[in-house]
């Protein structure tokens, strides 16, 4: 019932219209390459407003540290101003597009700490063991399509000690966003996230420690939370 009103809504009728021409399926690289691809000519545009709030919340958590910081899912770079000089960055995102965009934005600012963006599989990290202080991934959880993969990566190339920073939304239990979030289900794989990702998803994947976890505005919608690695 819920699937049907939103089909037939105007937000329904504009995300048939958006991705009438896109590949069928979800959870697969290629989904999600193809997603952002579309998405990365007006990615700033729309995405700016709702996650610039978890992108400070995320860097201000960073920015108490320092040392080597990896982000996963950098994307158009929209986050890479807000680390402060003493951290070194490297970026990494499955999309070339994104990533043009993001290359773009660090010379535009001359964003000197920016070591690095590379087209990579936030699955199959190529960085040595404990090679970073600290990782972020912000929106990145609900694309991936392994996000066990994804968690079990962090923690091998965040050294012991180490923080990663994740921030995310995740599904609602009841409410009007609850009802929102199961109607746009059915376009998880063409809009290039899960808006059923659960918590749990996240908690149940890592032995990591969470430290600290807050909502994020705007209202709530999105949760970040801290993790360390053990010192072993």
């Amino acid at each position: 019932m819920v699937e049907d009103f939103i089909r037939a809504s105007r937000l329904g009728r504009w995300l048939e219209r958006v991705f009438s021409s896109a590949p069928s399926g979800a959870g697969t690289h290629s989904d999600v390459e193809s997603a952002y691809a579309r998405w990365a000519p007006v990615y700033d545009w729309v995405f700016t407003a709702p996650l610039v709030f978890g992108q400070r919340a995320a860097a201000r958590a960073a920015n108490t540290l320092s040392g080597d910081l990896l982000e996963v899912g950098v994307g158009t770079g929209l986050s890479l101003p807000l680390y402060n000089r003493n951290l070194t960055v490297t970026g990494i995102d499955l999309s070339e597009p994104m990533l043009d965009r993001a290359r773009e934005r660090v010379a535009r600012k001359h964003l000197g700490n920016v070591a690095e963006l590379r087209a990579m599989d936030a699955a199959d990290l190529t960085y040595a063991d404990g090679r970073f202080d600290v990782a972020t991934v912000m929106y990145v959880m609900t694309v991936v399509p392994d996000p066990d993969k994804v968690l079990a990566e962090l923690e091998r190339v965040v050294r012991p000690g180490g923080t990663v920073i994740v921030v995310n939304h995740f599904a609602s239990r009841s409410g009007l966003f609850a009802w929102i979030e199961r109607g746009l289900a059915r376009f998880a794989g063409k809009l290039g996230w899960d808006p059923l990702f659960e918590r749990e998803t996240v908690l149940d994947n890592t032995r990591m420690t969470l430290v600290q976890e807050e909502r994020i505005a705007p209202f709530g919608l999105f949760t970040m939370m801290v993790f360390k690695r053990d010192n072993v």
